[in-house]
């Protein structure tokens, strides 16, 4: 018996000292993201150095480290996304708590001390201040005769200008033409003017956005450790000059607005932005004034700066690398031509209302915005109080970089996502268009999501559908064909190169035909 009472007791203590070992060993609650080795002071910079782009190097360490882990930018906690159900829990689930944003020396600089949108820390001011301009951008947004018009405009100019060159059997650096129309574009919407080739003004221009598209936002070392501003750096005094610039204009735009305001016409967005600083200014008994609406005329300029910036860089980035790929797969540009030719001929130009008619251009502008995203990472998110991504505990002000670029390239996600392929994006019919994948954001999502999405497809599908309905796009004769790998900065830009723009049957001359 008491052989049996041992026994028993034995088994309690054994019991005992298992149900302990195991609440030792099994993690509770959130645990801590993988992270890559740091070094006091440098962090983790000796661990991603790569020849590989940011984005490209990030969705490689995926295979050591996981699918969303953590390192340190000098004192900086960054924890990096590659997959699209974390991503959505910054953007979505929580994304107030991942609302902010990190202030560096460049944004800094560019921003006047973040008093934009893009850049601007999260707060009741920045919540007010994107309500107003959301407001104001609906007023051009999607359905918009006005800017239809506009848009329809500056794609005439653009194809005649082809024309002129095919005429002169030229090829043309389409870069700086793709950015004047969509600059006209974004010039009328902000200041209700627009430029001619050659502009001084519009030179000037072309010549600030990119300087600023080649210093801002790369985690240059001067971001990481501020102090090494105090250096001479070349980067950093090209910003300088370059917003200084881009500031003379704006104040000049700004002056002439505040000169011949009236509060019965809303002809721009300047306008509106206006109407709204001097309506709080006006309300005594509001609860937000016009300084705690973030409406002084700081954050009125630097708004119309990031509209005016990213407006024209980003979707003139797109179309760059929409007639690069459509010159890599000319078969593509012949359906969507024989569908441009079926559903519209020659009688008339494409209008926003076709844009269902069209699913296969349409289908192509996605596939487009999956394999090059314009921004391949997102701007870094920052956690406003300690909270979770998924099974990851993440502590206040660590800074969230989400990789769009491994979201549009996931294997578990795309069928060979390396492929070029606009048929992934059409129903099984090929009449309709589907998403396939819940990782393609090409424009963000919740709190922080791209203002301009709606601006952005309007003059995708227009532009293109004007110059695909006219010319066959390719190198020309002896020309090798434009590279698909791309300069990553603030943007993915694809290198420069000459188009040769073939007219097609029934537009072989210049035609001064409306929309």
């Amino acid at each position: 018996m008491l052989w049996y009472l041992c026994l028993f007791v034995s088994v309690l203590v054994g019991l005992a000292v298992l149900a302990w070992w195991l609440r030792v060993r099994t993690p509770h609650g959130p645990q801590e993201p993988p992270h890559l080795p740091a070094l006091p002071l440098i962090g983790s910079l000796l661990s991603l150095r790569s020849p590989h782009a940011p984005h490209v190097l990030f969705k490689e360490l995926q295979k050591k480290y996981g699918q969303t882990y953590s390192l340190m930018m000098g004192s900086h906690r960054v924890l990096i996304v590659n997959q699209h159900v974390h991503a959505k829990e910054v953007l979505l689930k929580r994304g107030k708590v991942f609302a902010g944003r990190p202030r560096t020396v460049t944004t800094d600089i560019l921003t006047r001390d973040g008093k934009d949108i893009a850049f601007g820390d999260y707060s009741v001011a920045w919540r007010f201040h994107r309500k107003i301009v959301h407001g104001a951008l609906c007023m051009f947004g999607e359905g918009s005769a006005s800017l239809e018009r506009i848009i329809c405009a500056e794609a005439q100019s653009l194809c005649n200008t082809m024309s002129e060159a095919a005429a002169a059997g030229l090829a043309l650096d389409l870069s700086p033409e793709l950015t004047r129309a969509v600059t006209n574009v974004v010039c009328s919407l902000c200041f209700n003017s627009s430029y001619c080739r050659g502009d001084p003004e519009f030179e000037a221009m072309l010549r600030y956005s990119q300087g600023i598209v080649d210093t801002v936002a790369k985690d240059s070392l001067v971001d990481i450790f501020p102090w090494l501003q105090i250096f001479p750096n070349a980067d950093l005094r090209l910003l300088k000059q370059c917003v200084a610039i881009r500031d003379r204009l704006l104040q000049k735009k700004y002056e002439e607005h505040k000169a011949d305001y009236s509060d019965h016409v809303q002809r721009d967005l300047l306008d509106a932005l206006l109407r709204a600083k001097r309506s709080a200014e006006n309300n005594n008994t509001a609860e937000i004034s016009a300084e705690s609406a973030g409406l002084s005329d700081d954050h009125l300029l630097m708004t119309v700066g990031d509209i005016f910036g990213a407006g024209v860089e980003t979707t003139t980035t797109v179309l760059k690398w929409a007639v690069t790929y459509l010159i890599h797969h000319p078969e593509v540009q012949r359906r969507i031509q024989e569908e441009l030719d079926t559903k519209i001929g020659v009688d008339r130009s494409p209008l926003l209302s076709d844009r269902g008619s069209l699913p296969y251009l349409e289908a192509t502008i996605r596939e487009v915005l999956r394999i090059r995203p314009v921004a391949p990472l997102f701007i870094p998110h920052v956690a406003l109080s300690d909270t979770s991504i998924g099974d990851f505990k993440v502590r206040k002000g660590t800074r969230v970089i989400i990789n769009l670029w491994s979201l549009h390239h996931d294997e578990e996600e795309w069928d060979k996502p390396e492929l070029f392929d606009p048929g992934r994006f059409l129903n099984s019919e090929g009449t309709g268009l589907t998403v396939p994948s819940a990782s393609y954001l090409p424009f963000g999502a919740g709190i922080r999501v791209c203002l301009g999405e709606a601006l952005a497809k309007m003059e995708l599908f227009l532009f293109l559908s004007w110059i695909l309905q006219r010319f066959t796009l390719s190198v020309p004769p002896n020309h090798p064909l434009p590279s698909l790998e791309g300069k990553f900065g603030v943007v993915l830009q694809p290198v420069k190169y000459k188009v040769k723009a073939t007219p097609r049957p029934g537009w072989d001359r210049p035609k001064d035909q409306a929309c």
